[in-house]
C-alpha cells in the first residue's frame, strides 16, 4: 500500500500550494472519485441486487483482481474529456476535434467494453462524419458517465457547459434525453463543488427548472426523484418503480434519477453513496462512477478511502496520472488558455486492455458457479 506521502491525498499534496485551490482539489477529487467508483463497482456489473449480495457481501474492497481495482471506460472516458479541454482550452472546435481523434484512437486500442451506439459513433468517426454528425439515436447513459469533470471545470460559465456539453454528448448520442442527462450530472457536479453546505433536493430542483426545457423528460425525472426523496421513499423502492427491480439499466432515465437520488442524500459521503448505489444492482460500474464523480467534487480525494486509492492499480491510467491530468485542467482553466496534454506510454495501452478483457472473461465465467 502506498505511503501517506506517495499517497494523491498524502501531505506533499494537501500541503502545497495548488491543493489549496479549490478548483483542483474539485478536480483531483471528482475524477479519483470517478476512478474509485468505476472500479468498485465493475465486478458487481449486469448482477441483480440479490445476486450481488451473496456474490459479494462486502464491499470494502475492489472483487475483480484480488482486492486490486482497474478501471472501465467510465473513467477512461472522462480523461479522454479532460484532455480534451486542456488542449483546446474550452475552444468549441478544437474540443470537438480533440475528443473525436482521442475516441478514434480508444477504440483501436481495443478496449474491452464498449457501448452499442458509442462503438456505432466511433466508426462513423472513422469513416469521416464530423463530430457534429458522428452520433446515433440513443438515450444511452454514455454522455453522463463523462459529464461531471465538465461540469467542475466550466460550470461557473453554464452557457460555455451548455456548448461543450452539447459537443461531449451528441458526439456519440444524439438523443435529447441524453444530453439533458448529462447536462444534468454536470450541473450537479459544479454544484457539489461549489456550494458551502449540502444542497437541498427542492433547491437541486429549482435550479434546474430554470437550465432544461419545460417540457423535457430529465426535468420529469427530477422532479419524481424530489418527491421521493420528501415522501423518505427508499432508494430500492424508487428505482424499483422507474422499472429497474433486477438492476438500474444503462438508459438515461433509469440511471439520472437513481445516481440523483442516492447523490442527494450522499453529498458528504463516499463510501456511503458509492456502497448504496452499486447496491442498487446493474450498471454497477457507470452508476457508481457518475455517484463517485459528484461526491468526489465536494469532499475531494481526502474524503475517499486511501485504501481504496492505494489499491487502484490500473496502468498508465494510473490514480498519479489521473491526479495529473486533474492539476493541468485546473491550470488551463485558471489561465483560460490551452496547455499541452499529460503525457502516458500510450503505446502499452492495448496489451493493458488485453489483460483487463482476459479478467474480465474469467469474472465472467465464476459468474456460472455458486451462489446464485
Amino acid at each position: 500500500m502506498n505511503s501517506p506521502a506517495d499517497s494523491p491525498c498524502g501531505p506533499n499534496a494537501a500541503g502545497s500550494a495548488h491543493a489549496a485551490n479549490r478548483l483542483e482539489r474539485a478536480l483531483i477529487g471528482s475524477m479519483l472519485g470517478t476512478a474509485v467508483g468505476d472500479a468498485l463497482g465493475l465486478a458487481c456489473e449486469g448482477l441483480s441486487p440479490q445476486r450481488q449480495l451473496k456474490m459479494f457481501p462486502s464491499l470494502d474492497n475492489y472483487g475483480l483482481l484480488f482486492g486490486t481495482g482497474m478501471i472501465s471506460d467510465d473513467t477512461e472516458h472522462t480523461v479522454m474529456v479532460a484532455q480534451s479541454l486542456i488542449t483546446s482550452g474550452g475552444q468549441e472546435d478544437r474540443f470537438a476535434r480533440s475528443f473525436a481523434w482521442r475516441l478514434r484512437a480508444w477504440l483501436l486500442a481495443l478496449p474491452a467494453g464498449v457501448g452499442m451506439a458509442t462503438g456505432r459513433a466511433i466508426i462513423k468517426l472513422w469513416l469521416c462524419f464530423p463530430p457534429s454528425w458522428s452520433g446515433v439515436v440513443s438515450a444511452g447513459n454514455g454522455p453522463a458517465m463523462r459529464a461531471a469533470v465538465l461540469g467542475v471545470a466550466y460550470g461557473d460559465d453554464v452557457d460555455a457547459m451548455t456548448r461543450l456539453n452539447r459537443i461531449c454528448a451528441r458526439i456519440t448520442h444524439r438523443d435529447e434525453r441524453a444530453e439533458h442527462g448529462a447536462f444534468t450530472v454536470a450541473m450537479a457536479a459544479h454544484l457539489a463543488a461549489s456550494s458551502a453546505n449540502a444542497l437541498p433536493a427542492h433547491e437541486f430542483l429549482r435550479i434546474m427548472t430554470e437550465r432544461l426545457p419545460a417540457q423535457s423528460a430529465t426535468l420529469e425525472a427530477i422532479r419524481k426523484v424530489v418527491a421521493s426523496l420528501n415522501a423518505g421513499e427508499p432508494a430500492p423502492a424508487f428505482v424499483a418503480a422507474l422499472g429497474s427491480r433486477n438492476g438500474v439499466t444503462g438508459y438515461m432515465l433509469h440511471t439520472l434519477p437513481a445516481v440523483l437520488h442516492v447523490w442527494l442524500r450522499h453529498q458528504d459521503d463516499y463510501i456511503g453513496g458509492v456502497t448504496e448505489m452499486i447496491r442498487l444492482g446493474g450498471d454497477a460500474d457507470s452508476t457508481a462512477a457518475i455517484v463517485g464523480g459528484l461526491i468526489g467534487a465536494r469532499v475531494g480525494c481526502e474524503g475517499i478511502p486511501p485504501h481504496l486509492l492505494a489499491n487502484l492499480r490500473d496502468w498508465p491510467r494510473s490514480i498519479k496520472f489521473i491526479e495529473r491530468v486533474a492539476q493541468r485542467l485546473a491550470q488551463a482553466r485558471q489561465l483560460d488558455t490551452p496547455l499541452s496534454e499529460v503525457r502516458s506510454f500510450c503505446l502499452a495501452t492495448p496489451l493493458r486492455n488485453l489483460f483487463f478483457l482476459a479478467v474480465v472473461l474469467a469474472h465472467g465465467f465464476r459468474r456460472l458457479l455458486p451462489p446464485y
